[in-house]
């Protein structure tokens, strides 16, 4: 089974809930595709196995063919072309890397060259393996270093997907092919109105989803009224606990050290278990 876990905003717990579900579960893959700040490893503490560059192709022009004609701005629906009189810029941060420029430029004046934009590491911490992605500082675009993690993936396998926060493009290329995502929240009117947007998302990807509520106790019922209205389960609480936050900030899941929710995770994946259909 392909579980992604996900949530509206940063910093409801959404790491927290993976890797302490991964460690409860043990033998499962761990995929942290929250590209831009991974933090997973800092909680299992893999063995690092190895590690691998992820590149784009990006367009480069040879301006002793170009005659400037403009055809390849056309067509690029991202502006990463620009074409003015004897000049022509490329905005490789822009560009989507379709190679359609370089298709209809009349005097083959455009070449595609290789760019890195990011690195995929791989390493296994007792049963778990873990795999995550660090996409170079000041690239805008994560979705090829998300692609990158997800080519690890071995399917037929139990998998975790951590996804990044948020409801833009990033969370749907890690949920995307999950067979249910699970929803990470806290009881706050930020919480709702952030878990609001990721419900719709996930809902137009047709996917199955529950709901986990963080730091439970605090804040009013207006996430547990929104659930109970749109029929969707609240799977687990998490209570605001001092120790749980301490032993976090040590960088240690807190199901090592506190037993009795290992039985709660593993219910939580039965749960979810019986929602998809076993």
């Amino acid at each position: 089974m392909i579980l992604s876990i996900a949530s509206g905003k940063g910093g409801t717990g959404k790491t927290t809930v993976a890797v302490n579900l991964a460690r409860s579960l043990g033998r499962v893959q761990l995929l942290d595709c929250d590209v831009e700040a991974p933090n997973d490893h800092l909680l299992i503490h893999p063995k690092e196995a190895g590690s691998k560059p992820v590149h784009i192709r990006v367009p480069r022009v040879l301006e002793e063919r170009c005659n400037y004609c403009g055809k390849c701005s056309e067509f690029c629906n991202f502006n990463a072309i620009f074409v003015a009189q004897g000049k022509i810029l490329i905005f490789s941060e822009l560009c989507h890397s379709c190679g359609g420029c370089s298709k209809v430029c009349p005097r083959k004046a455009i070449v595609e060259e290789e760019k890195e934009v990011g690195r995929v590491r791989w390493g296994r911490s007792r049963d778990i393996e873990l795999v995550w992605g660090e996409l170079k500082v000041s690239e805008p675009v994560p979705g090829p270093v998300i692609e990158a993690v997800k080519d690890r993936m071995r399917r037929g396998e139990t998998v975790i997907i951590d996804a990044a926060p948020g409801a833009s493009c990033p969370v749907v290329d890690a949920v995307y092919g999950s067979d249910f995502c699970l929803l990470v929240t806290e009881p706050t009117p930020f919480g709702l109105h952030d878990l609001k947007m990721i419900v719709e998302v996930i809902k137009i990807m047709g996917i199955p989803v529950g709901v986990v509520v963080n730091r439970a106790g605090i804040g009013d019922r207006g996430v547990y009224d929104y659930c109970e209205k749109e029929g969707i389960p609240i799977l687990l609480e998490i209570p605001f606990d001092r120790r749980i936050a301490e032993l976090y900030s040590r960088g240690i899941p807190f199901v090592e050290e506190m037993p009795e929710w290992r039985e709660r995770f593993l219910s939580l994946f039965e749960k979810i278990r019986e929602e998809v259909g076993g």
